[in-house]
């Protein structure tokens, strides 16, 4: 528990000093670029051809994995994603941690909810005791970026 609120703090602080460069918010991407713990979550959405998308104007709800949460996959997965071949793949997963639109914890709290993600496919918020993402823990939330919001989550959603 001490660990996950650590990191926790940690990523919400590293999040929102990345989030403003100069007193200009700096969009998704960039944001995710300038945290430090999110390389392999910008190097599928590269890989994926999405990054233009999460630049666009939006805005989106991203529900971001940390690198700890794509190492804890089995081994050999994330490189197997990244691969050509597997693109529609990737993008499938990646749109499934993304909502139109920007909704902020305040917006949710208390509730539990399906939310449609931009893949199409829906995922189960709840948000009753702390905040759950299909069974993966919100551990920073309401990092606004120029084009939406993120919160990183501990684990890699699948859609079903």
């Amino acid at each position: 528990m001490l660990r996950r609120t650590f990191i926790a703090a940690t990523a919400t602080l590293a999040l929102t000093t990345s989030a403003f460069a100069g007193g200009k918010a700096k969009d998704i991407v960039d944001t995710a670029v300038g945290a430090g713990s999110f390389s392999t979550l910008v190097a599928a959405v590269q890989a994926a051809g999405l990054e233009d998308t999460l630049r666009s104007d939006g805005p989106f709800t991203v529900f971001a994995p940390t690198d700890d949460a794509f190492a804890a996959l089995p081994a050999g997965t994330v490189e197997n994603l990244l691969k050509p071949e597997n693109k529609d793949q990737l993008v499938s997963i990646l749109t499934y941690h993304v909502l139109p639109g920007q909704v902020m914890s305040g917006d949710i709290a208390g509730k539990k909810l399906d939310a449609a993600t931009v893949n199409g496919a829906n995922v189960s918020v709840d948000a009753t005791n702390g905040v759950k993402v299909d069974g993966a823990n919100v551990v920073a939330a309401d990092v606004v970026a120029s084009n939406g919001v993120i919160h990183v989550i501990d684990a890699v959603i699948l859609p079903k």
